[in-house]
C-alpha cells in the first residue's frame, strides 16, 4: 500500500474538523492539475484503503472526471459497510454542489 501513517493521521483530522469527507478518485495527475478545496485523492481502486479509517456513518461525498469512477468508488464503500456515500459525478458539479473553490 502506498498510503503511510502520516496520511491516515491527516484523514482522521479531517474527520474530526468536517461535517464530511470530500474525495477526488481520479488519478494522482488529474488532481495536480486541479482539486475541489479541502478534497482529498485515492484513486477509486484504492477506496478501500479508508475502511478502517472513518465511521462508517460519515458523510463521504466523491467525485471524479464524469462520475463514472466515482460510481465505482461509491459501491465499494457501500459494500464496505459505509452508509452515507454520495457520487457528486464531476470535478465541476462537485464544486457546484459543495459551494468549494478548484484548486489548480
Amino acid at each position: 500500500m502506498k498510503y503511510h501513517l502520516l496520511y491516515f493521521l491527516f484523514l482522521s483530522l479531517i474527520s474530526i474538523t468536517e461535517d464530511y469527507i470530500v474525495i477526488d478518485v481520479r488519478t494522482v495527475s488529474e488532481f495536480k492539475n486541479g482539486f475541489v478545496q479541502d478534497a482529498i485523492n485515492i484513486e477509486w481502486q484504492d477506496i478501500s484503503s479508508i475502511k478502517d479509517e472513518f465511521e462508517k456513518n460519515q458523510k463521504i461525498y466523491l467525485y471524479c472526471r464524469s462520475g463514472n469512477r466515482s460510481g465505482k468508488a461509491g459501491d465499494i464503500l457501500i459494500e464496505l459497510g459505509f452508509k452515507n456515500v454520495e457520487n457528486l459525478g464531476s470535478l465541476e458539479n462537485a464544486s457546484k454542489y459543495l459551494k468549494k473553490k478548484v484548486i489548480k
